[in-house]
């Protein structure tokens, strides 16, 4: 599927607190072609995280384990794009995604932090009335971003 894909990304959250959410977040990164994963502020168990990602993201992919915001260091031209339902965050379907982005999802029970968002070069938001699990919130970003650069063929049918 990335043989068309152009640029890189990676896939992580902050302060996670579900393990399986996390790892089931590293395997949907994997499978569409993620450069990097990473976590921010409690970094989950990644054997724990394993029992969800069947993939083994972490042997295949570099996995940064960053203990606070100050500590991320991405590469550089990477943008942080937070995802996350904020007034100001723009809409999914109008978002125009970076060549090169890290995407920070938030904790399962919570909102990105306030520091977080702030270090965010945008904010998207997944137009639903209410939070989707992580790993949903997750594929549906990236599954657009495949679309917008290339991964997703054309489309077919009557």
């Amino acid at each position: 599927m990335d043989g068309g894909m152009r640029g890189y990304f990676g896939v992580g959250a902050e302060r996670i607190s579900k393990p399986m959410n996390f790892g089931a977040v590293l395997r949907t990164a994997h499978a569409f072609g993620a450069g990097f994963g990473f976590s921010v502020a409690r970094a989950p168990s990644l054997k724990e995280a394993a029992q969800a990602d069947t993939a083994s993201t972490p042997k295949h992919v570099p996995y940064y384990d960053w203990p606070t915001l100050d500590d991320m260091v991405l590469p550089k031209g990477c943008a942080l794009i937070g995802v996350e339902l904020t007034p100001d965050a723009v809409e999914l379907p109008r978002f125009n995604h970076p060549l090169r982005a890290a995407y920070l999802l938030g904790p399962e029970r919570g909102s990105l932090s306030g520091a977080a968002q702030a270090r965010c070069e945008a904010m998207v938001r997944i137009p639903t009335r209410f939070c989707v699990n992580l790993s949903v919130a997750a594929a549906i970003i990236l599954y657009d971003r495949s679309l917008r650069f290339g991964g997703g063929g054309t489309r077919s049918g009557r």
